[in-house]
């Protein structure tokens, strides 16, 4: 889930920068406007490119889909409570959450809840199968909330 807690953060300087703000703009531009945007020749900037892929900075390129105009109108926060006793099949439940198209993402917390689930769905029955028959009859869930959202906003990461 994400990068090695141990992990050393890496040292960036104002070219890595500069390519980072770019890539997070549109990871799809092409290396000679990204070497421009950068101040830095077409193959410095492959070879920063490249170090930032290696050193883990960078993990994926990936592209930006609109879940409305994929018939997913209805989005959700599921917040879920495991009983103490299960905490030895948690990866197992995770996977379980990775495995269902309709889960955008999840998080694993410390708090009053062990788990926030995104999920999307087309009908707000989908949302009603997804937590009684994946959630609720789960033997390792003591409890769900569900929090319909309204609105949501990727905010940009500071680099």
């Amino acid at each position: 889930m994400g990068a090695s807690p141990n992990a050393e953060p890496v040292r960036l300087d104002d070219v890595d920068r500069r390519i980072l703000e770019a890539l997070r703009d549109n990871a799809r531009i092409p290396n000679n406007r990204l070497a421009e945007l950068a101040g830095v020749a077409p193959s410095t900037c492959l070879q920063r490119v490249r170090a930032l892929q290696d050193s883990g900075v960078i993990r994926r390129f990936t592209v930006d889909l609109d879940p409305r105009r994929l018939g997913y109108d209805l989005h959700a926060l599921v917040s879920v409570r495991i009983t103490p006793g299960a905490r030895g099949q948690l990866p197992a439940f995770a996977e379980q959450l990775r495995s269902l198209p309709e889960v955008t993402q999840f998080f694993y917390l410390a708090g009053a809840a062990d788990f926030i689930v995104h999920f999307q769905a087309r009908t707000t029955q989908d949302l009603r199968d997804f937590v009684t028959e994946q959630l609720s009859t789960n033997p390792i869930v003591a409890s769900t909330n569900t929090s319909l959202i309204f609105e949501h906003d990727i905010g940009a990461l500071r680099i």
